[in-house]
């Protein structure tokens, strides 16, 4: 198994260029219809959650769905409208093998955003 193995993201506000603190986060699994909550946790200053969203050891192959919540977040930037374009950014990947670590970030603006599977 990878030494860091599991899966963790991170939030990126390229519009300001530095980390997005205080982004709700919450995962889940993606079992056939149903949608079974994994973990819920908050950005740090470092745009991170203190702990990976699923540990070492843990990961399974399946469908999940990482949803963030970023409307708050951008409600004070100057450029951004009202109500704010983006409200809840939700990404669906899949992970083929669970021994590997999978980094699902989101870099966003308050009119945009993107993902990639890091490392």
């Amino acid at each position: 198994m990878a030494a860091h193995a599991g899966l963790s993201t991170h939030v990126l506000d390229t519009a300001r260029g530095r980390p997005a603190q205080g982004v709700p986060v919450q995962l889940h699994r993606i079992e056939g219809e149903t949608r079974k909550p994994l973990a819920e946790a908050v950005t740090n200053a470092d745009g991170r959650t203190d702990a990976p969203l699923i540990e070492r050891g843990s990961l399974q192959s399946g469908t999940y769905e990482l949803t963030f919540h970023v409307a708050d977040y951008f409600s004070d930037f100057d450029a951004a409208t009202d109500p704010p374009f983006l409200d809840v950014v939700t990404l669906r990947f899949t992970v083929g093998n669970p021994d590997a670590h999978y980094h699902v970030p989101l870099v966003m603006t308050p009119w945009s955003y993107s993902t990639y599977r890091g490392s």
